[in-house]
């Protein structure tokens, strides 16, 4: 390349580059400079994992992660401290720290591509977060592609990547939410409650999109294959979603579980974001006794990345297994 330079100490591998070809991931990373040298970048490529659920197409993305202190303080605190953490120890985990990941999956069914959640979003960027673009673009999805969102529910973790600078970031999209879940939060008693702020997150990032939203109840369907079954106490409209393709079987169970240690090891022990508590530990109950005798992979939204596995029922809960080679024979 005559005339140009490129500085080796910033040259990125042959997979960074492919990374970088995808249109939404090259934005804002390569800049020609007035002396023609090219600087490239250093970028890390978000992880992304990708398997089949019979003839569905599965894509898992990781949108970001978040380290915290004093696990006690959101994980089993109707549970003395030293409790949580003897159990994380026994666990092989610090008993002072934990990590909170963010996976929101792509089902591509062949007619569909279907993005259940969207991630923590723009807002979350400097930290790190809200990566769910770029993941989509590194395995060749573009925000264009994307024919149905789905909300599990509406945490502000799960809706932030509705919108991209004020406008829907998936612009050819028909949206699914619940009924229950979407009442819940628009509704104006939230005013001055402690559902205040995730209130004004879903004024501003999902009730725009209601007019092109379709709102399922219980036994609802998506599409063929992909069905609806609520999973209240987190919120109140929370839905998890039975995948079945070609004999094979996958629960989506966004935030049934939010740690695969202290919520399923101890279902029954409180959970600092689960807004009914006592329900929601009854609903984890429920579904992982079904997950773990029916033998169902499940996907867990904050379980730890590909956010895959199953769950193996013990004396006092479940031992999460993580899925290995199960999809790919």
């Amino acid at each position: 390349m005559q005339g140009s330079k490129i500085a080796r100490r910033s040259l990125l591998g042959t997979a960074g580059i492919g990374m970088l070809a995808a249109p939404a991931v090259l934005s804002g990373r390569v800049q020609a400079q007035e002396n023609k040298t090219l600087v490239i970048n250093r970028v890390t490529p978000p992880d992304i994992h990708q398997f089949k659920v019979g003839g569905f197409k599965l894509l898992v993305i990781k949108d970001g992660a978040r380290p915290s202190d004093k696990p006690g303080e959101t994980f089993g605190t109707n549970q003395k401290p030293e409790t949580v953490g003897t159990l994380l120890d026994q666990n092989f985990l610090p008993k002072d720290q934990f990590v909170n990941s963010f996976s929101p999956v792509l089902i591509d069914t062949g007619s569909d591509v279907i993005l259940f959640d969207t991630g923590l979003g723009e807002a979350a960027r400097a930290q790190g977060g809200g990566r769910l673009i770029e993941g989509l673009a590194a395995a060749g999805y573009m925000p264009d592609d994307i024919s149905i969102v789905v909300i599990t529910h509406m945490h502000g973790d799960h809706i932030g990547g509705l919108m991209e600078n004020g406008k829907p970031s998936f612009t050819k999209a028909r949206y699914i939410a619940g009924q229950t879940e979407y009442d819940f939060w628009t509704d104006g008693a939230r005013a001055g409650t402690p559902a205040e702020g995730n209130q004004k997150a879903v004024l501003a990032n999902v009730k725009p999109l209601a007019e092109k939203m379709t709102f399922l109840k219980d036994g609802g369907e998506v599409v063929s294959g992909i069905t609806a079954m609520l999973a209240p106490g987190h919120t109140p409209g929370h839905l998890i979603f039975n995948v079945e393709s070609q004999n094979k079987r996958l629960l989506v169970t966004a935030d049934t579980a939010n740690h695969y240690v202290l919520s399923l090891q101890r279902p029954e022990w409180e959970v600092r974001f689960d807004m009914d508590k006592a329900q929601a530990a009854a609903t984890r109950k429920k579904v992982f006794d079904m997950v773990a005798t029916d033998r169902i992979a499940f996907l867990g939204y904050h379980m730890p990345f590909p956010a895959v596995g199953y769950a193996e029922k013990q004396e006092t809960g479940y031992r999460f297994v993580p899925k290995t080679y199960q999809f790919e024979i």
